[in-house]
């Protein structure tokens, strides 16, 4: 006897434009899945559209882009089964340097880029009694570190928002879930190191700097590409009592438990040498 085919699922990518969410979409889309990818510019999103999916110029810190974008998903579908809430921005730099227009950047994407995707999908679903929101966050959320504060806050306050949502929409029929990577291929990294770069660092910081930087390089230069967390996103859409939470790399799974087994101050002392160790290259 023939297995039963899978429901075919009408869903949201943000950030689809790269990394996470261009292949996740890719994925998706081979499955049959209808998926609309959205990012700012389409015109990254051209080998998505030869696949099948349907393409939305969104800038998630626009709030009248974000609604009518949804609306028009909703309007054509009918529905709207999954989310993944994927956009996402990074600046590295020490808690001082780093701009305060960089810093609420940061907050405008990563955080209030969410909200504004959350508060436009859920009244939908809630009418549909069903749905799946996944959110994108990181193992920072848990691990945050020197010359990545700003960034690691954003990913703490989108795994707060994501634990919360859960709870509140349990007995609704919708399941939330989240992503966490650690370093991955993505482009992620050149952006960052190219921003970390920009930033005006007081020579107090340098080494610090220098060693996170460097400790930056070698960590991308041999952690895996996005594959892995592509198809934890592909499973978090497909099955049917997906887990809460999805660690995708060796980094994500083994840094969260190492810090909880050590003190703040071990903790830091640990991260410090290995700054060092690395600025003296």
């Amino acid at each position: 006897m023939s297995k039963p085919t899978q429901q075919k699922k009408v869903i949201l990518i943000t950030g689809a434009s790269s990394g996470f969410g261009k292949l996740t979409a890719s994925k998706l889309l081979a499955l049959g899945h209808t998926v609309y990818a959205v990012a700012r510019r389409v015109d990254r999103m051209a080998e998505l559209e030869k696949q099948g999916a349907k393409l939305i110029a969104m800038d998630v810190t626009d709030n009248e882009a974000v609604v009518a974008g949804v609306e028009r998903l909703i309007k054509e579908q009918g529905r709207i089964d999954v989310v993944l809430a994927n956009a996402g921005y990074g600046t590295y730099g020490t808690v001082e340097s780093i701009p305060m227009e960089e810093i609420q950047y940061h907050y405008d994407v990563n955080v209030f880029g969410v909200a504004r995707t959350l508060k436009a999908i859920l009244p939908q679903m809630r009418r549909q009694k069903s749905g799946r929101i996944i959110i994108t966050a990181s193992y920072v959320s848990h691990v945050p570190l020197g010359c990545a504060g700003w960034y690691a806050s954003t990913k703490h306050a989108v795994k707060a928002i994501t634990e919360a949502l859960r709870q509140e929409t349990r007995d609704l029929g919708i399941d939330v879930v989240m992503i966490e990577p650690g370093a991955v291929k993505t482009g992620f990294d050149q952006v960052a190191i190219e921003t970390l770069d920009k930033v005006e660092h007081p020579d107090d910081y340098k080494r610090l700097v220098k060693g996170f930087k460097q400790s930056m390089i070698d960590s991308y230069a041999k952690c895996p590409g996005p594959e892995s967390t592509a198809e934890a996103m592909v499973k978090a859409v497909t099955a049917k009592r997906p887990k809460t939470r999805y660690r995708t790399t060796r980094d994500a799974k083994t840094l969260p438990l190492m810090k909880s087994l050590m003190s703040d101050r071990q903790f830091d002392n640990l991260f410090l040498s290995q700054m060092y160790k690395a600025a003296a290259k």
